[in-house]
């Protein structure tokens, strides 16, 4: 008998899934959002390769990555588009799943059907994971495949290992955003209200938590005039707790120590700590080492925003 349910829960959130991931790979708003990330991707890869080539005439290693951190004349990296653009892909994809359903009045007779309640909630927040995974692993095949016909230079097994670590953090950043925003759609009946607050909170954490982060950092350590001098770690220490606070500045310092094996440490290194360092590249592993605590956090966050959307939706009334 259990067995039976437990079969029968998984086949209603399989089928569930799969009609959800279709409507996201056919809506216009995933069309146009991979549209958009691919051509803002394209024009920096395009800025970048003859910097690229300049760089591959003079030293070869590592060339491969620099198709994802080096920018244009006047473009930034894909790897800085990736962050800005990122959070609004999954804002687009989980704004309204559950208050369109419950606005169409499609919400109740979806959960009249023979499967769990809970199997809604998973299916769409699935759904819409496997279509961010499809999104951004699709794109980082496309802008190897190009730089590889371009460059000409295949990449090293290291190169592709950072490069996948890359798309897998880029992943789980924009998961991160997608729990907020079924969290808000849970919360909100109306998909605009869900929509402004989960780009305020973007546009909050984006642009203007550096700005707090910097003034609370020299309201509370001045650097001005002789005690300035002795506030300066402090400061420092200050600020970078409070800018880690934000997704955004965990995504680009985890991004940018991946696909950089020349950065060694991402906190205060002291003179002492240099003396006697060896100088070359970190491997792949002692990189991923230095970032793992990043990805726990932002897999964390995004594990919080589900269960937090998943406790409120069980505990509404769903009225026909």
């Amino acid at each position: 008998m259990h067995r039976e349910k437990g079969n029968s829960s998984v086949h209603g959130l399989l089928v569930l899934f799969r009609k959800e991931l279709a409507d996201h790979l056919r809506s216009t708003r995933f069309l146009l959002m991979t549209a958009l990330l691919t051509l803002t991707s394209m024009a920096s890869l395009y800025g970048a390769l003859s910097n690229i080539r300049d760089q591959a005439t003079e030293n070869s290693e590592f060339i491969f990555l620099s198709l994802f951190t080096t920018s244009g004349n006047s473009l930034p990296s894909i790897c800085t588009f990736l962050a800005f653009l990122g959070p609004l892909a999954g804002i687009v994809l989980g704004f309204d799943c559950v208050n369109r359903e419950r606005s169409l009045g499609t919400l109740n007779r979806l959960t009249a059907q023979p499967i769990y309640r809970d199997t809604v909630i998973n299916g769409k927040f699935m759904a819409g994971f496997a279509a961010i995974f499809l999104m951004v692993f699709s794109l980082g095949i496309l802008v190897s495949a190009i730089g590889l016909l371009v460059i000409g230079i295949a990449p090293q097994t290291e190169e592709v290992l950072r490069i996948l670590a890359f798309l897998l953090f880029t992943v789980f950043y924009i998961a991160f955003w997608l729990g907020l925003s079924i969290l808000f759609s849970v919360i909100w009946r109306h998909a605009a209200t869900a929509a402004l607050a989960g780009i305020s909170i973007w546009i909050f954490l984006s642009f203007f938590m550096s700005m707090i982060a910097g003034a609370v950092a020299d309201i509370a350590y001045p650097t001005e005039g002789i005690e300035g001098l002795f506030n300066l770690k402090s400061n420092y220490s200050l600020e970078l707790g409070l800018n880690r606070i934000s997704p955004y500045y965990l995504f680009g310092e985890a991004a940018s120590t991946i696909l950089n094996p020349n950065i060694r440490s991402i906190g205060i290194v002291t003179n002492s700590q240099l003396s006697g360092a060896i100088a070359g590249y970190l491997p792949f592993g002692q990189s991923l080492l230095l970032v793992w605590p990043h990805l726990v956090c932002m897999v964390a966050l995004t594990m919080v925003c589900f269960a937090l959307s998943y406790i409120c939706f069980m505990k509404q009334e769903i009225r026909a």
